[in-house]
């Protein structure tokens, strides 16, 4: 972490020019149980470096991180296995020549791999076109919504379906700004999308066909959004949607405790050009060999200013080469594969968890996720367990539980988990 010296004067005349009064007023949304309290590893006003780096060092080996212990948690971001050639490859120089592509004479790798990232978007979605990737799912799913409304010049936006939170609340935040409507239920005249999540925050699959009709009728967009990338090798791709948005972080990408992380956006190739972000293409040159260029970029850098259709300012770069490079290792087969791994490993977890007293499978079709109901707070069973050393997973409101199972939960740590599981609900 770089160390930024500022006078006080500098300070405040910085808080002053954004808006604020003070440092406290800048981190308000941040909430309170975050900070420590007066006495909680209060750091003292001068310390040297290298004491800094061990005091923050302490501060880190505090958090528990999936590999430590049995790990249930996704609700979004989900532990993955990531070959170490991943790490090799995305580190090739032919990939370090240009941090962007404007010239395409020095930054053919770079091009190559945005193009094939496409490719593979494209094919899991069942889409015609796909972008240059999205900074995350939920940034993603808002400029669905915004590609929609400019689309249909309609500005109501329903969600057919349980969408993740956070990515409901970065709509909101869309929509606030824009005066838009952003609703629940069934589209009308006025809906210019209905956005459906497949499997839904809960971990069910959604079924498209009914929405597809009811989008037909009103005039509305279907968008779907996908949170969890590897179902696409298992469920059927949602090619009768009119966008397909979400994110791609279990390929190739850690969980890296919260980010950064990979959008992808994919449509039909009617609305290109409507779509946010940049587009690579392939081409020949005049010696007839092949060539990648940037094809179209709508964002706002590129002369079209108060035009374009997003703020969308560049690419997740790195995040889609190693997005790309995993699956180009994966193949269709390993993709599909990975697919029911995790499939069957949330099986066996439904299985054991269903046999603990106390425990009742909500779900009744998941891919890798589900939804129990306990006979206790999910909070406080969610804490007990953390404290045993076992990350349960994401509490719902009341006694609901969200559990994951991935490639990566083991045998034994489904086992661990079912015994103390017991014992806290005894």
């Amino acid at each position: 972490m770089r160390y930024l010296p500022q006078t006080k004067n500098a300070r405040s005349a910085m808080l002053k020019d954004i808006g604020v009064s003070s440092v406290d007023e800048l981190f308000r949304d941040i909430p309170k149980q975050a900070f420590y309290k007066d006495g909680d590893n209060t750091l003292p006003n001068h310390k040297g470096e290298l004491e800094v780096e061990r005091i923050f060092g302490n501060f880190a080996n505090e958090n528990q991180a999936a590999p430590d212990g049995p790990f249930f948690l996704g609700a979004g971001v989900y532990y993955h296995h990531v070959p170490s050639t991943v790490d090799y490859i995305i580190q090739r120089s032919e990939y370090l020549t240009a941090y962007t592509p404007y010239q395409p004479e020095i930054a053919q790798g770079t091009l190559q791999m945005i193009f094939e990232f496409q490719t593979f978007v494209a094919q899991l979605t069942g889409q015609e076109v796909a972008n240059a990737s999205m900074y995350d799912g939920a940034t993603s799913c808002a400029e669905a919504a915004l590609m929609a409304m400019r689309v249909t010049k309609r500005n109501k936006v329903v969600l057919g379906n349980a969408l993740h939170p956070d990515y409901r609340e970065v709509l909101g935040s869309y929509m606030g700004n824009l005066g838009s409507d952003l609703a629940e239920g069934e589209p009308d005249d006025e809906t210019a999308c209905v956005i459906i999540q497949s499997p839904d925050f809960f971990g069910k699959p959604e079924a498209y066909e009914g929405w597809r009709k009811k989008c037909d009728e009103t005039g509305a967009l279907l968008v779907v959004v996908i949170n969890e990338i590897v179902s696409l090798g298992l469920l059927p791709a949602p090619s009768m949607a009119d966008i397909v948005c979400g994110e791609a972080q279990s390929v190739g990408l850690a969980m890296s405790f919260g980010g950064p992380h990979l959008g992808f956006f994919a449509c039909r190739e009617k609305f290109i050009r409507q779509m946010p972000g940049r587009l690579c293409g392939m081409t020949e040159d005049a010696d007839g060999k092949r060539g990648f260029v940037l094809t179209l970029s709508t964002r706002e850098q590129h002369i079209r200013r108060e035009k374009a259709t997003s703020n969308i300012c560049t690419n997740q770069g790195l995040c889609a080469l190693a997005f790309t490079v995993h699956m180009s290792l994966l193949g269709e087969d390993g993709f599909k594969r990975l697919a029911r791994l995790n499939h069957e490993a949330a099986i066996r977890l439904a299985d054991a968890l269903a046999k603990v007293p106390g425990v009742k499978v909500v779900n009744e079709s998941f891919f890798n996720e589900f939804v129990i109901e306990l006979t206790k707070p999910s909070k406080d069973v969610v804490q007990a367990l953390a404290d045993r050393g076992i990350i349960a997973g994401y509490a719902l409101e009341g006694n609901k539980l969200l559990v994951t199972a991935t490639e990566m939960t083991k045998e034994d740590d489904v086992e661990t988990f079912c015994e103390n599981l017991a014992e806290v609900l005894a």
